[in-house]
């Protein structure tokens, strides 16, 4: 893709989608800086055999992190110095990546709840999902491969189902987020996006740390596990009917499945992530609020609002019961025999309307728990609005995780399960 098939699909696309920030650069402007970057990597690794594996790929950046030469204003009207700092660590192994920063893409607010103005590209008057809206849409349009985005409860995984692109998010903190505006710290983790699940395992392989890749030896066909009972029952009866179809399609292909009971107590689990997430919230915008609380949009002032009702003591509950919870996870994991929990990635296809980002409820156990997830496209409803499938698996396991999705990707595509793409 050359720097002007890049931005005039940009300029093409986004007049519609609104996928990536008004108003950050203009078009012009654009053109100029990505073809610097191009030029610049070009300077930095001149032989062909020795370029790093995202070479010159265009990468969409959510708007909460701070990358160098363009401004960093969340989603908010808020002054975009008051954001100012060094480049994001993301970024920076990016760029050693050899990839190309395509834009700065549109974000809920403070990547909380209020929606920003990217549209679906499947039905523009349905929702994309949030808070990385515009990662999700900008992937999804084909304007860019590979897009940067982030998760605090569903902000990843939801719109990677509405969008029908791959959504992966790796253990908490696997990814660091230095550099990147803070919702919920303990919670917040940074992922990305991409048309297949094998360029988002590339991504994946730069940014995250530690990364060790699956030797052959050590590849197995995983034991997929259903969490049956209350979680389950959250999901529509579209999304319910396309899951339980795609679970048939695993198990006739030979993946062992067992059906679990789980998540007894999801609305007092839903209750404790409310509170860590809403305190953190409160602390991260202590300095921001009080000097610009009258920018805030109403669902992030609420958020705040409600933050600072928590006290540091039923905070710190709320912690402990994060850590009783993810033992209990952890131990009907290794009851079950579970490598791979699978389940719908979002309650059903993308919601009609813009006001709303949808329900993350689909995604709360697993970030609450800090495991890596991952969506997969997985077909979509009578009116062509994609479904995800989403899989879980154990802290630590991003490696094996992406690994074992490879076959199950594979079996979402057939007649039955039609890609977008």
């Amino acid at each position: 893709m050359t720097v002007d098939t890049l931005c005039d699909r940009i300029d093409e696309m986004d007049r519609a989608i609104h996928a990536f920030v008004a108003g950050s650069e203009t078009s012009a402007a654009r053109r100029e800086r990505v073809r610097s970057e191009l030029q610049s990597v070009h300077e930095r690794w001149p032989a062909a055999g020795s370029r790093p594996p995202l070479f010159g790929v265009p990468v969409g950046v959510k708007d909460i992190v701070n990358v160098d030469g363009l401004p960093t204003r969340g989603g908010s009207v808020l002054p975009p110095e008051v954001f100012e700092g060094r480049q994001a660590g993301v970024v920076d192994r990016l760029r050693d990546a050899g990839a190309l920063t395509a834009g700065k893409t549109v974000t809920a607010e403070f990547a909380i709840a209020a929606p920003g103005a990217t549209r679906n590209p499947h039905a523009h008057e349905h929702t994309p999902g949030g808070s990385s809206s515009g990662s999700a849409a900008a992937v999804a349009a084909g304007m860019v491969p590979l897009a940067i985005g982030t998760q605090t409860v569903g902000s990843m995984i939801r719109p990677a189902a509405y969008c029908g692109v791959v959504g992966f998010k790796p253990t908490a903190r696997r990814i660091p987020v230095d550099g990147v505006i803070p919702n919920a710290p303990t919670l917040d983790t940074i992922g990305v996006f991409a048309a297949t699940l094998s360029a988002a395992a590339m991504a994946a392989a730069v940014l995250c740390d530690g990364w060790q890749p699956v030797r052959d030896t050590e590849r197995k066909c995983p034991v997929l596990g259903v969490p049956d009972g209350l979680y389950l029952e959250q999901a529509g009866t579209e999304a319910r009917a396309a899951f339980e179809a795609q679970v048939s399609v695993l198990s006739s292909a030979g993946f062992p499945v067992r059906r679990v009971p789980m998540f007894a107590d999801l609305a007092h689990d839903a209750d404790d992530l409310f509170t860590v997430n809403r305190y953190e919230a409160a602390q991260s915008h202590a300095e921001w609020f009080p000097r610009y609380g009258a920018l805030y949009r109403q669902q992030s002032a609420a958020a705040v609002r409600q933050g600072q009702a928590i006290s540091r003591e039923q905070y710190e509950h709320g912690l402990r019961r994060r850590e009783a919870f993810r033992t209990t996870l952890a131990e009907a994991t290794d009851e079950a025999g579970v490598d791979v929990w699978i389940c719908p990635a979002a309650t059903g296809p993308a919601p009609h309307g813009l006001a709303s980002t949808g329900s993350p409820i689909m995604c709360l156990p697993w970030s609450y728990a800090g495991w890596p997830s991952l969506s997969i496209p997985a077909g979509r409803t009578e009116n062509g609005l994609p479904l995800g499938l989403q899989c879980v698996s154990r802290t630590g396991s991003d490696e094996r995780l992406l690994d074992w999705a490879q076959a199950i990707e594979t079996l979402m595509l057939p007649a039955g399960f039609p890609t977008h793409r």
